[in-house]
């Protein structure tokens, strides 16, 4: 983290200059058996275009609310990041009725449709991969985002004391993101640079969100973040935490 870091875009911005080969999200699903590891170039790319998907063909402008149904997932933290870059409030598990787009996975469709305003949807197939057919009235994440482009600039700039992320019905300003996680990572065994956490916390709270992305994000660490990693036993979840150099845990 540098000094003038605000936003967590520019978290991940300081990141991307520090080191972009590192680690930055390694992904586990235990119900599929699906790992995927992303670099900080590697995620920073997928933010960029998800963003330039945000702003151009979604037409989102700064201050508007995208709810978020999705579970803690890689695909879940660089939407997080999306929105950050442009200026968009994040409502993990909001209302879609009362926000201007959505975003779902598969298991929250028929939810996600009160929204009026655009609505893109989420297979969660390992590597990313799309649905066999698109969701009726959904734009398919997994077909609009490769084209986009792979640098990303906002149309305006981002005001890190406006509202960037809504969880649990608590706000939260980008600015307050950065210094909430910054402040909490050493409770979190996060000591600095390289530290390495595996979360097996949902993304719904405040905590689950910030152990499974913000704190080793700011900190210079990384994440190893499992999904239902209540189907892996003890053993196998010692295998785990050798195997990935795993130096800090919360489930």
């Amino acid at each position: 983290m540098n000094a003038t870091d605000r936003t967590p875009a520019d978290l991940l911005a300081s990141a991307l200059a520090a080191d972009p080969g590192r680690p930055l999200v390694t992904f586990y699903d235990d119900a599929t058996g699906e790992r995927v590891e992303l670099s900080v170039a590697t995620f920073a790319n997928w933010v960029a275009k998800t963003a330039n998907l945000l702003q151009g063909d979604l037409a989102a402008e700064p201050g508007d609310r995208l709810a978020l149904l999705l579970p803690a997932h890689w695909q879940t933290a660089v939407w997080l990041l999306a929105c950050s870059s442009v200026g968009v409030l994040a409502d993990l598990g909001g209302d879609p009725a009362a926000a201007d787009a959505v975003v779902s996975g598969p298991d929250t469709l028929d939810a996600a449709r009160a929204c009026r305003g655009e609505r893109v949807a989420l297979a969660l197939r390992p590597l990313g991969g799309r649905f066999s057919q698109a969701p009726d009235g959904f734009l398919d994440y997994a077909v609009e985002v490769p084209g986009q482009g792979d640098r990303f600039a906002p149309l305006a700039p981002v005001d890190p004391e406006e509202p960037a992320l809504i969880v649990a019905g608590r706000e939260f300003s980008g600015a307050e993101v950065v210094e909430r996680a910054l402040a909490e990572a050493p409770a979190l065994d996060l000591a600095g640079p390289g530290a390495r956490l595996l979360s097996g916390l949902s993304y719904d709270t405040w905590e689950g969100v910030a152990a499974g992305l913000y704190a080793p994000l700011a900190v210079g660490g990384s994440v190893v973040l499992c999904r239902h990693l209540d189907r892996l036993d003890e053993d196998a979840l010692a295998k785990r935490i050798d195997s990935e150099r795993v130096s800090a845990l919360r489930r």
